[in-house]
């Protein structure tokens, strides 16, 4: 029995094992120089401040969307319109911060804040209203959701042209009294990393310690069950998207005011699929989120910082994160396949 247990916990170490060993292999075969490779892999990310600091602010965007894919998982739903949602958070905030909106810095960062969580809100309800009243699975529409808005976030993009800013790749930068400061400059580590530890709490302690959340989690393990008891589906599908959307446009709100000061294209690739990938490796738990997080946000990094000093002709942190969602896809599917056979 307690062998059986043993073999239970490890399997979710599967797909970071998974694509820590694919990471080793290629730099063995594809590295000018193996040894120094490893040398950058497993020691230079730790030694230099920019690259530490760089590794602890790309977790936060995976602890803080990893967050909205615990709570929509727990509910049984699988929300994979993440990246659309991190893209138009981020628009959002940039376009208010950059308004001439007549209101005090404090206010406008405020408001900022606001509608970037309702903007990720507005995209996660039409999901969850066409789960209930059409039976639509919300997996397939809220990824279609998102990949309408990538393209729509793009085109206004675009159109903002300005007589100050020319640039069709990005939104004006925010002033830098909204700028947050550097913790480990030159590094873009700010505050946003506490933030997500006490988010990663407080998440626990609805999801596990709450009444609330205790009821929505049973729609994820057993929904004939949750039906039995009366629990109201809409509920908890409306709040538990809502949240998820909320969580995910809010890692855009982070990426804009902590790290690139903009909204520029391209900014939310892979942040929604990676902390997808996060959120099932903890099994959805906030607590455990934030460790597997750290060790995917090193790995990804020292994996670029590799590519980048051995003069890789291709992107191995893609093929990496490529991997690790493919093993943690199989499993999942898997599952997905035996409920509903």
């Amino acid at each position: 029995m307690q062998s059986f247990i043993r073999k239970k916990a490890l399997v979710p170490l599967i797909p970071l094992l998974a694509g820590f060993s694919i990471c080793l292999l290629i730099i063995v075969l594809f590295a000018e120089n193996s040894f120094a490779a490893l040398k950058a892999l497993f020691v230079q990310t730790f030694t230099s401040k920019y690259y530490f600091g760089s590794m602890l602010n790309k977790s936060v965007f995976l602890i803080t969307a990893g967050l909205g894919q615990c709570i929509a998982l727990k509910s049984g739903n699988m929300n994979l319109g993440g990246e659309g949602q991190v893209y138009f958070g981020g628009y959002i905030a940039a376009l208010v911060l950059t308004s001439a909106f007549p209101l005090p810095s404090f206010l406008l960062l405020l408001l900022s804040l606001i509608l970037t969580l309702l903007s990720g809100v507005a995209l996660t309800i039409p999901a969850a209203y066409l789960k209930e009243k059409r039976g639509a699975q919300v997996l397939l529409t809220s990824f279609l959701i998102s990949a309408a808005t990538l393209p729509l976030v793009d085109g206004l993009i675009t159109k903002s042209k300005s007589k100050g800013n020319e640039n069709l790749l990005a939104l004006p930068y925010i002033d830098s009294v909204f700028r947050w400061k550097q913790l480990l400059p030159p590094s873009p580590l700010n505050i946003s990393f506490f933030l997500v530890l006490v988010f990663s709490f407080l998440m626990y302690c609805f999801l596990f310690k709450s009444k609330r959340g205790k009821k929505l989690s049973i729609w994820g393990i057993s929904a004939e069950f949750a039906k039995y008891c009366g629990y109201s589906s809409a509920r908890a599908s409306y709040l538990s998207l809502s949240i998820s959307g909320a969580l995910h446009a809010l890692t855009g709100f982070f990426a804009v005011c902590g790290t690139y000061y903009t909204c520029h294209k391209g900014f939310y690739v892979n942040m929604g699929w990676n902390a997808l990938s996060a959120a099932l490796i903890a099994n959805s738990n906030p607590l455990l989120l934030v460790p597997i997080s750290l060790f995917l946000s090193w790995l990804y990094t020292s994996a670029d910082r590799v590519a980048l000093t051995q003069a890789f002709t291709f992107d191995i942190s893609g093929i990496v994160q490529g991997c690790i969602l493919f093993a943690v896809a199989i499993p999942v599917t898997k599952k997905f396949v035996t409920k509903r056979t």
